[in-house]
């Protein structure tokens, strides 16, 4: 499998298996963050839908007109907050701190919703399975400081992103429960340095499909890590060529809520609008 679902806007950094969570100020994902995108696949009005383009394929969107394409506080109205970020921002080398799953097909997973370093890049000629442009944003909400909302939009050559929402229809079987080992943190003591594991849970969520788009896939992912309850709940939407997902945070008191429907809607909206133009 070639997805690699980087997400680095927003996520929390475990200290050590006892310890709570420690939120991290939103980073900038390396350049095939969300590579792979996190969620959303399905075709029809819910999740587990055949992927049908009931929109229209759209066209592919240059880098910059996919940066331009990302909701803004405007578009949203009074309140909400938009930093678009620049991929690649804080990025600490290739698969460095990288948490990697004992299945390896729920890999995707886990690059999907941390901000591990990424081996490749999103360029004019990508990789396999990798964008070639890549815009990633964070949304507060005065009415909520605490709810953070995390995005990435990924452009994809033609057929790639529909192919990437098959793929990750098929992790729901396989990763239902998976454990991963992550480096310890580098404040450990000589010696004491020993691999991080942690348990993870997969729950499909019902997402009815944005208007505008061709199919969408909602999930929440868990982290459990001695103490620690970290939930993840994520929104993946493809519009035409594009993938969008964005993402929310929890712990076990206050597990992750879906991602506000406003946003969702509005970088759909923007989306399809921008791949309509000439």
């Amino acid at each position: 499998m070639t997805i690699r679902l980087r997400y680095g806007g927003g996520p929390l950094r475990r200290r050590h298996p006892a310890e709570a969570p420690v939120p991290l100020r939103p980073a900038r994902p390396s350049a095939a963050v969300l590579t792979g995108l996190l969620l959303f696949a399905a075709g029809c009005t819910t999740v587990g839908g055949s992927s049908v383009d009931r929109a229209g394929p759209g066209r592919e969107l240059s880098a910059a007109e996919l940066r331009a394409a990302a909701v803004a506080g405007a578009d949203l109205g009074a309140g909400y907050t938009v930093t678009v970020m620049t991929p690649g921002h804080g990025e600490t080398g290739a698969g460095a701190g990288r948490e990697v799953a004992d299945v390896p097909a729920c890999q995707p997973l886990l690059d999907t919703v941390t901000p591990a370093a990424s081996t490749g890049a999103a360029s004019a000629s990508p990789a396999p399975g990798y964008p070639y442009a890549e815009t990633d944003l964070s949304v507060a909400r005065a009415a909520d400081p605490k709810g953070g909302v995390y995005g990435g939009l990924l452009g994809y050559r033609a057929g790639r992103a529909a192919a990437l929402q098959a793929e990750l229809e098929k992790l729901f079987g396989p990763c239902a429960a998976f454990t991963s080992a992550a480096p310890a943190p580098p404040a450990e003591k000589p010696g004491k340095k020993a691999p991080i594991r942690t348990r993870h849970r997969l729950n499909r969520e019902d997402t009815p499909t944005p208007g505008g788009a061709d199919g969408a896939l909602g999930f929440t992912l868990t982290n459990e890590s001695g103490n620690a309850v970290l939930s993840q709940r994520a929104v993946l939407a493809r519009v035409g060529p594009a993938l969008m997902v964005f993402t929310t945070f929890g712990v076990a008191t206050e597990p992750a809520a879906a991602p506000d429907e406003l946003i969702v809607r509005q970088q759909v909206a923007k989306l399809r609008a921008a791949q309509a133009r000439k």
